[in-house]
């Protein structure tokens, strides 16, 4: 029983068309359906899943809902109880009301943000297939990402007020869908405040992170690339396609993944994310970067501050 990996992220976005050219011709996404109201669903090649990103039209960026996925149907019940139990509202939506997806449990974090868990979504397979399947699709467009890989989400963080959002939703993860706590950023006189932490449900670094700001919002979807030379070559179909770049290639010390930021045309920031970091396992110890060393774990390379990084988001 359990939360297996991240389903899909619901986006808002300004220009469909000039969304859909950054997603499909930049990042290499298919699309698989457009519903009646406007709504595009798209993949990528290495997902078997119907869809990972929903794009919405609207006038404003940012965030509608993100959806986890789960191993069975009836861990829907489960969690259920667990949820209400825990003192948050929750109900137990039809099989439709997301697309193409089975019954599922919405609900909103102790951070404000949408959030559904659902079994089931329909299933298209991988564009190489699983039979005697080649390493990559020949027909891949642009970066060709393998699959969306993790979203961080930002946290109303007033300690003064004794706000702090990312502990609640953290808690609320750990205790309720048992993720696991792999990297941490503490800050304060006393270095306990928890202001950015990052969840794991597989044996990745994170499937989840929360990081404090003054308002609730999304910082970033991440989608996975293979190595350090896939990421030099996104940055490269990045270029030829005039991409708002935010941070050039370079390493986390955080989950020590090889990483790009850049946005998509409406202003939501994206990820390109390489490489394994670390394997990460239940039993493995917390990592906690102190507050003098925060940018060193975030951009590794310089250890400096990147601009607007944690300050812009939608």
């Amino acid at each position: 029983m359990g939360v297996m990996r991240i389903g899909h992220v619901n986006l808002r976005v300004l220009d469909m068309d000039a969304a859909l050219g950054h997603y499909m011709n930049v990042m290499g996404m298919k699309e698989t359906h457009r519903d009646a109201a406007g709504n595009v669903y798209l993949k990528c090649w290495d997902e078997w899943d119907k869809y990972s990103l929903m794009l919405t039209a609207s006038d404003r960026a940012g965030m509608n809902h993100i959806a986890y996925k789960v191993e069975k149907d009836a861990d829907l019940d489960v969690f259920k109880k667990r949820i209400e139990d825990y003192g948050t509202a929750v109900e137990i939506v039809p099989a439709g009301t997301l697309f193409a997806c089975g019954r599922a449990l919405k609900f909103n974090l102790p951070s404000g943000h949408e959030f559904y868990l659902y079994a089931e979504k329909e299933f298209v397979g991988k564009d190489v297939g699983v039979t005697n399947p080649a390493p990559w699709p020949t027909d891949k467009k642009g970066i060709a990402a393998h699959w969306l890989d993790h979203a961080l989400l930002m946290c109303e963080l007033n300690p003064e007020k004794g706000i702090n959002k990312v502990q609640e939703s953290t808690d609320f993860m750990m205790k309720v869908f048992d993720f696991h706590l792999a990297e941490q950023v503490v800050v304060g006189p006393n270095q306990d405040i928890k202001a950015a932490t990052w969840l794991f449900r597989t044996s990745t670094p994170h499937d989840l992170a929360f990081v404090g700001g003054p308002v609730m919002g999304l910082h970033h979807i991440a989608f996975f690339l293979d190595e350090w030379n896939d990421v030099l070559k996104a940055a490269d179909i990045m270029a030829m396609n005039n991409v708002k770049v935010d941070v050039t290639p370079q390493r986390h010390g955080i989950t020590r993944g090889y990483t790009i930021y850049f946005f998509d045309p409406s202003g939501n920031r994206n990820e390109t994310f390489a490489g394994l970091g670390y394997l990460a396992q239940p039993d493995m110890p917390t990592v906690t970067w102190t507050e003098d060393q925060l940018w060193r774990g975030i951009f590794y390379h310089t250890g400096e501050e990147a601009g607007a990084f944690t300050s812009v988001y939608t």
